[in-house]
């Protein structure tokens, strides 16, 4: 019987179990996280879009630096992770909890 512990990341006080290659935004949506921060026009939700570092939906700050883009950043065991970008309401929604627009 293995003793290994599941890797997590620390997600706004949530652990997040995370997998070998994942990056960040790949672990908060395997873990049901689909939006981390919110437009300054709207209050629209944000999270993943492209997946491949060209927009800005995807920051968060890891580890107290801000504005890191979630889908560029691999996930390591421990990491500190809270909503960030311009707009963050330090409010993170769970995929049943948001409207999809």
């Amino acid at each position: 019987m293995s003793t290994d512990k599941q890797p997590t990341m620390i997600f706004a006080g949530q652990e997040i179990p995370i997998r070998s290659g994942q990056s960040v935004g790949a672990a908060l949506v395997d873990a049901g996280i689909r939006s981390w921060r919110t437009t300054r026009k709207n209050d629209r939700p944000r999270g993943l879009f492209c997946g491949i570092g060209i927009c800005f939906d995807c920051l968060l700050t890891v580890d107290g630096q801000p504005n890191q883009k979630a889908c560029m950043i691999p996930a390591e065991d421990g990491m500190r992770l809270e909503p960030g970008g311009p707009a963050a309401t330090g409010v993170a929604l769970r995929a049943d909890e948001q409207e999809l627009h």
